[in-house]
């Protein structure tokens, strides 16, 4: 009896593994091409074109009320499946419409507020906190650190993979070198102790296993920040010790603006917001930022050149000049009398 063919959701993992994308992409690719099944009844997808596509998107947007960013990656998770695992043809591919996703200003905390916030921190989530402010990674960046990444003589930090599968290379703050090698020193014990239990293999990209397969176990290889507890690889089944969580470091992150009194709605990418805005505050050159930040375009960075201007661009609020303008005489006695005056030809 022929091997029946494998059901649509593995097909869709295969296909996210052969090009390389990351398990959170493969996740949320997954968990997406579910719910659309399920919005149409369980109805295969091959049976469903544009319409049911247009259907779902709007759903996502009038109902359930998604930003524009989280509908816009339904919508690629839904053209993935019908380009790259059916094969189907996409002729109404121009039709479906993009979300405009809103133009924000990032959260940025002031210096004052940053050392506030981390004189609140501790431990590991207190080292990872103060380098994503005092490197700009991302937190998954960070959290992803190889042992041989770090250079502690050229005091610099490799990013491997970063957003876009590009690597960068950013700073390592002085401040954080002994307080970073005591931390290594425990992982190393760490890492010790696995391979005494027959584990400390680690996860290691592309075909590098299969090329060098030793390489796994190797100190250089291993998280600079690794999970305290040994799991299951959901991609190749084996036992070992991945990286940390993001959640433990929101949850620190929150609690210390609890307890230092910052209303902003701060989380760990704040502080990467908080490391460019500072940079240029500090009269750094903006493709200099452009670059430790890892972004392709400079006109990504520009968003932070907001907070260079005081006020609206730089320009003088006319109310902060009254107090420099003699106050001509009825408006004078208007204000000693403590009367709210409004003149005949107010607008």
């Amino acid at each position: 009896m022929p091997d029946s063919p494998p059901r649509l959701l593995d097909q869709v993992r295969e296909k996210i593994r052969l090009k390389h994308y990351s398990i959170r992409t493969e996740h949320a690719y997954v968990d997406w091409v579910k719910r659309f099944v399920l919005y149409h009844g369980r109805r295969h997808p091959r049976d469903l074109g544009l319409g049911e596509v247009e259907a779902f998107l709007t759903h996502l947007a009038v109902a359930d009320k998604v930003a524009a960013s989280t509908q816009n990656q339904a919508k690629s998770a839904l053209l993935f499946l019908y380009k790259e695992v059916l094969g189907a043809p996409l002729p109404w591919l121009g039709d479906i419409t993009q979300a405009k996703a809103s133009r924000r200003l990032p959260v940025v905390l002031t210096v004052d507020e940053v050392s506030d916030l981390l004189d609140r921190t501790s431990g590991t989530c207190g080292l990872i906190l103060r380098l994503l402010y005092g490197t700009g990674m991302r937190v998954m960046e960070c959290l992803r650190l190889r042992v041989k990444d770090v250079d502690f003589v050229r005091r610099e930090i490799v990013v491997r993979e970063g957003k876009g599968s590009k690597d960068r290379v950013t700073m390592l703050p002085a401040r954080l070198v002994a307080p970073l090698r005591a931390h290594l020193e425990e992982v190393r014990v760490l890492h010790r102790s696995d391979l005494d239990a027959g584990l400390g293999a680690v996860w290691l990209p592309f075909a590098l296993a299969r090329k060098y397969p030793n390489a796994a176990r190797e100190w250089g290889w291993q998280y600079v920040f690794p999970s305290a507890r040994i799991s299951i690889d959901p991609r190749s089944g084996r036992q070992g010790r991945h990286h940390a969580g993001d959640k433990a470091v929101q949850r620190a992150l929150r609690q210390a603006a609890r307890d230092a009194g910052i209303a902003k709605p701060a989380t760990p990418h704040t502080l990467r917001h908080s490391f460019a805005t500072h940079l240029l505050q500090g009269g750094y050159d903006i493709r200099t930022v452009q670059e430790l930040l890892g972004h392709a375009d400079v006109s990504t960075t520009m968003i932070y050149t907001h907070v260079l201007n005081r006020g609206g661009r730089g320009v003088e609020s006319p109310l902060d000049s009254l107090d420099r303008t003699p106050p001509r005489p009825g408006l004078l006695r208007a204000r000693e009398g403590g009367a709210c005056y409004a003149g005949a030809g107010q607008a």
